[in-house]
């Protein structure tokens, strides 16, 4: 099972990093670049413990909805989402924060299984876990620069 770690740290405090991760009019920005929008569930605002959201994006030049839940929660520290329905076999998305000094550590563990067996699993060594590691990073940018200088303007 491929993994992505990422730290980012965030010149800000840990409940705004954490409120900002869970923010689903954050995350459409910053996948504006495929046209992630949520379509069911947790539609904006911050999404809670048990809740869900589907998104639509185009990924490859193909449409694909995904549906995750918030199946752990511990205010301002830890969220996890794990998929319930999409074109991967799984993804659970571990998102954990830690103050330090001023700022806070923001630690992203994404683990993913990818379908089709051994032909997912090539897909992963080609191409596909740089391109899911480049989409953590693109959207940890968004955080860290909204957290840092930006008010969340959702209209």
């Amino acid at each position: 099972m491929p993994r992505i770690t990422l730290e980012t740290y965030i010149d800000a405090d840990k409940q705004t990093v954490f409120d900002l991760a869970r923010n689903i009019d954050l995350h459409q920005i910053s996948t504006k670049h495929t046209n992630e929008k949520a379509i069911a569930g947790r539609m904006s605002g911050l999404i809670e413990l048990n809740e869900t959201v589907t998104w639509q994006a185009r990924h490859f030049g193909i449409t694909q909805k995904l549906t995750s839940k918030i199946t752990e929660f511990d205010s301002p520290d830890f969220f996890v989402d794990e998929m319930l329905s999409g074109v991967f076999k799984s993804i659970r998305h571990e998102h954990r924060f830690i103050e330090q000094g001023i700022g806070t550590l923001m630690i992203d563990t994404f683990d993913y299984v990818s379908p089709l067996g051994v032909l997912g699993r090539v897909a992963d060594s080609l191409f596909l876990l740089s391109y899911l590691k480049d989409l953590l990073v693109k959207r940890n940018a968004v955080i860290k620069s909204y957290a840092e200088s930006k008010p969340l303007r959702t209209s």
